[in-house]
């Protein structure tokens, strides 16, 4: 698999099989970028997409670090302030690892 939009088209096919609805794709502002806005039934979705070639170092879940997460929670305070009443919402990572691909729901966030 390889990096950046391949990685997020690939997510983003996966997560629209899985019944999710788009609503934005990388959603930037200052300070931060979201990749994928989705919608899983009345959920909002905030999706981190991270591609590494094997799992090494970690691999992808260990290259979202805490600094990232606070970019992304950023972002998303941002993104909901500009809605009139924010929906309940999470954050997950769709990763890959290779061609293997792996979605974790509420990967990180204020509600863990």
């Amino acid at each position: 698999m390889a990096a950046g939009k391949a990685a997020e088209d690939a997510a983003a096919d996966y997560l629209l099989r899985q019944g999710l609805r788009p609503v934005a794709r990388n959603w930037r502002c200052r300070g931060g970028e979201i990749d994928l806005i989705m919608r899983d039934g009345d959920v909002l979705v905030f999706v981190e997409v991270r591609a590494r070639k094997d799992a090494r170092f970690g691999g992808a879940a260990a290259s979202i670090t805490a600094t990232k997460q606070a970019r992304l929670l950023h972002a998303a305070r941002l993104y909901l302030a500009g809605l009139g009443a924010p929906p309940p919402c999470r954050f997950d990572a769709v990763l890959f690892e290779g061609d293997r691909l792996v979605w974790l729901k509420d990967a990180f966030g204020e509600s863990r």
